[in-house]
């Protein structure tokens, strides 16, 4: 025996994750109603337009960077080479407005499954780049959902 893992198992177990980040909590990492998209179905388009601070981004630029990472990380797990990557433009979001906030979040979900169907597509994980690039998106995207929840905090606070 290797020790490997079947390529099955190891998709179940990212999905599992996955989904639990962005869609629905299965009690493994996050508590109940604080998926990504759950959360954000509760911010509105002047919350999300709300810089935190001086120096921090808004909630919107925090959706449209995690955006632009599932896309850009989504070319490597094809096996291609992004071209003309901007992470620095990828937090250049101001104010938006309802239809504009829809459509961010719009964005974020079509990446998601873009996403999600290449890494169900993949035969194989063979090697520590394929499985670390695999379970990056689930990591960064908890990240910036941990980033999105501390920000409302402060976000609706200053509303008050």
């Amino acid at each position: 025996m290797t020790g490997s893992i079947p390529v099955d198992q190891f998709k179940a177990g990212l999905f599992m994750l996955f989904n639990e980040a962005f869609d629905e909590v299965h009690g493994i990492f996050l508590d109940r109603g604080t998926s990504l998209f759950e959360t954000l179905a509760t911010i509105t388009a002047e919350e999300a337009s709300r810089p935190v601070s001086a120096t921090c981004a808004s909630i919107a630029a925090q959706v449209s960077h995690v955006t632009y990472y599932l896309d850009v990380l989504d070319v490597y797990a094809r096996g291609e080479q992004p071209t003309d990557v901007d992470w620095p433009g990828s937090w250049q979001v101001g104010p938006v407005d309802d239809a504009a906030w829809t459509a961010l979040k719009d964005q974020l979900r079509t990446s998601q499954q873009k996403v999600r169907a290449t890494l169900e597509n993949r035969e194989s994980f063979d090697d520590a780049i394929a499985v670390g690039g695999a379970m990056s998106f689930v990591v960064h995207t908890a990240y910036h959902l941990g980033e999105i929840r501390q920000a409302l905090c402060t976000v609706r606070d200053a509303a008050s």
